[in-house]
């Protein structure tokens, strides 16, 4: 975190965690990040990242009172301990010497010995989805199958299959006629637990049906 007082209490956007950059409200009265909330305005009826409800995209606004409130509002600077206003706060810790010396050493990947062995390049992410009809995302299988089921039911529009798209078999431009029924049937288990990539698609649900027939 970038800022270290109390005074700062609902000036954060809920998405990235940190100071509001840009605030944008939308029509449920929630607030987020001009860049945080851009992803989820690429679908047709998106929902709030908070409470889930409907929004309109073409009625969100700048929340000028929450941009005036940052103006006003001293924080500290958690690296060098500087004092200074929320709507410095971001740029002041993307300089700050002390700040990057903390971010370095927290996050900075270390091998344990140096290997002759590249690393793989566009290994497609197989572990959390977006949904196709919010854009809600970090979502694994069950989460996703969860999330359509309560909040998608009865749409109806055509999407592309996020798990099939990020298998080697699936075909990314695919659309799904009925996607919920699609969940239901092919993704009610975690493929990484059964799936060896290197196998083709009749293969895996062989061993998946295999498998689940073992644990009954």
């Amino acid at each position: 975190m970038a800022t270290g007082d109390e005074s700062d209490d609902g000036l954060k956007c809920a998405i990235c965690l940190d100071v509001y950059c840009k605030p944008i409200k939308i029509t449920c009265e929630h607030t987020f990040c001009e860049e945080c909330l851009a992803p989820y305005l690429d679908v047709p009826s998106p929902n709030c990242p908070l409470c889930r409800k409907v929004f309109d995209p073409k009625k969100k606004a700048k929340a000028k009172d929450i941009e005036k409130q940052i103006s006003s509002t001293k924080s500290v600077c958690t690296g060098c301990s500087k004092k200074m206003s929320m709507s410095k706060i971001r740029s002041h810790t993307a300089t700050c010497p002390k700040m990057g010396t903390m971010t370095d050493s927290a996050s900075k990947f270390k091998p344990v010995a140096t290997t002759s062995q590249k690393a793989p390049r566009d290994v497609p992410n197989r572990s959390t989805f977006k949904c196709p009809f919010c854009g809600l995302k970090n979502l694994d299988s069950n989460d996703l199958n969860r999330h359509c089921n309560k909040e998608h039911k009865e749409t109806t529009m055509s999407v592309v299959c996020p798990i099939c798209a990020s298998m080697p078999w699936g075909d990314p431009n695919y659309q799904s006629s009925n996607f919920i029924e699609h969940l239901n049937l092919r993704h009610k288990f975690e493929y990484d637990t059964y799936v060896d990539y290197n196998q083709d698609e009749e293969e895996i649900l062989q061993k998946v049906l295999e498998s689940s027939l073992q644990d009954k």
